[in-house]
């Protein structure tokens, strides 16, 4: 469903991503990790249409997203870090207008609305502004909207911060539901402990290469025959591994050991 290949983006002499290749299934929930500013958000403003790569391409369920843009966004759901939400919209409103953007017929647009609201729990806020909402109803809200049209692929930046423990669980029953289904999900979070749980297979990213590729468990087994470790490592231990900084002034004398080479 997600296929990239020798994907590059510069800016002047900075390369945010540095001939990434990767290929995610139908019905995978994908779990993308790395340090601040290592090329997650890149390659999902990449894959969204939101940027152009400077060399590389990608294709999303068979179509080019530089060739066939429109028809990409029309089987994406995208979810940013900060979501932008119309805040003189009313929740209601804002959803209807989402159904608009994508032609959803305005009848299932009033029937989804309904049963949506009540499965976020934003029935009590159907009339509220959307600048009126706390933190959560938003994440709910964009998440219900998000989800109107029926997107087979889910591009999802860094979903849980500043949730409640009940939202995250129901975001991460909504999304295990949407894999279970045929669909397919490429999520970023700096939430190891979620990604152990949820992730079918997990990606490390570090300064714009992909540096590790695997289940947890192929991960684990990776890491120890790199480490010479009897014990199981945890993703943290994998991931501080890989993208650990080095102190200033000092050089590394010895080529990092990538989990996937």
């Amino acid at each position: 469903m997600i296929a990239i290949q020798n994907l590059c983006k510069t800016y002047g002499t900075f390369n945010a991503l540095k001939d990434l290749s990767l290929e995610i299934p139908a019905g995978e929930l994908f779990c993308f990790l790395g340090p601040n500013g290592a090329g997650k958000t890149t390659t999902i403003k990449i894959l969204t249409g939101l940027l152009r790569p400077t060399s590389g391409t990608a294709t999303i369920d068979g179509l080019d997203i530089a060739e066939d843009p429109i028809r990409v966004k029309q089987r994406i759901g995208y979810i940013p870090d900060m979501p932008y939400l119309y805040d003189r919209l009313t929740t209601t409103e804002f959803f209807r207008f989402t159904g608009d953007l994508y032609n959803v017929p305005r009848e299932q647009v009033l029937a989804e609305c309904e049963e949506s609201f009540e499965r976020f729990g934003l029935l009590e806020h159907r009339s509220a502004l959307v600048k009126d909402l706390s933190h959560g109803l938003r994440q709910r809200l964009i998440y219900a909207s998000t989800f109107l049209h029926s997107p087979s692929i889910m591009f999802i930046d860094e979903p849980f911060v500043g949730l409640d423990p009940y939202t995250i669980r129901l975001i991460k029953d909504l999304l295990r539901t949407h894999t279970r289904n045929g669909g397919t999900i490429l999520l970023t979070t700096h939430i190891l402990a979620i990604a152990e749980d949820i992730a079918d297979r997990i990606g490390i990213i570090h300064q714009g290469t992909l540096t590790a590729l695997g289940t947890l468990k192929e991960l684990q087994a990776q890491h120890a025959e790199t480490q010479h470790g009897n014990e199981p490592s945890t993703l943290e231990d994998i991931f501080l591994t890989l993208t650990r900084p080095l102190a200033r002034g000092t050089q590394n004398t010895e080529p990092r050991k990538d989990l996937n080479a």
